[in-house]
């Protein structure tokens, strides 16, 4: 039996140890791992944009960093995690394409970084690791025995942070 929960892009999900959180194709999106050492509960969200205010169809929560992660933190608190225990990692927010211009909207990645980190702060979860920017996607693995989180790319090393 795989031992590894999915999670899809504009999603989240949470998990116990044993079992591992994954997911794959980070781009400019970015995966937020919540985590409580104390009862090993982790949480994974795939998010895709920065500000959910910004967009007319904003129905699913998961999708930004603004709302997704108070929903990721209400889903630990339901099988068992601590708030005030929560420690987060981060991974993704690539450029995934160079425009002729630095025009702000096409810095999605950057942005997702950013207002992760601002929503992070501001419910004062300490991010203790993070994999982000550059150029290239990312997939990654959530051990919440270990509390490492296994980042792959392609050509690229395994980073566990």
């Amino acid at each position: 039996m795989d031992k590894t929960i999915k999670v899809g892009m504009a999603d989240a999900n949470v998990c116990k140890s044993p079992y591992a959180i994954t997911t794959l194709g980070l781009g400019s999106c970015v995966g937020i791992v919540l985590y409580d050492p104390v009862c090993k509960i982790a949480g994974l969200a795939h998010i895709m944009l920065p500000d959910s205010t910004k967009i007319i169809n904003n129905s699913n929560k998961y999708k930004f960093a603004d709302t997704g992660i108070d929903i990721l933190i209400r889903d630990m608190e339901n099988i068992g995690a601590s708030k005030r225990n929560l420690v987060a990692k981060i991974a993704g927010g690539a450029q995934m394409f160079s425009f002729s211009n630095n025009f702000e909207m096409m810095r999605i990645g950057e942005r997702n970084v950013i207002a992760t980190k601002d929503k992070l702060n501001k419910l004062g979860i300490r991010l203790l690791a993070e994999d982000t920017g550059a150029n290239y996607g990312r997939t990654i693995v959530f051990y919440p025995e270990t509390g490492l989180l296994h980042v792959k790319s392609v050509g690229k090393d395994l980073k566990i942070i």
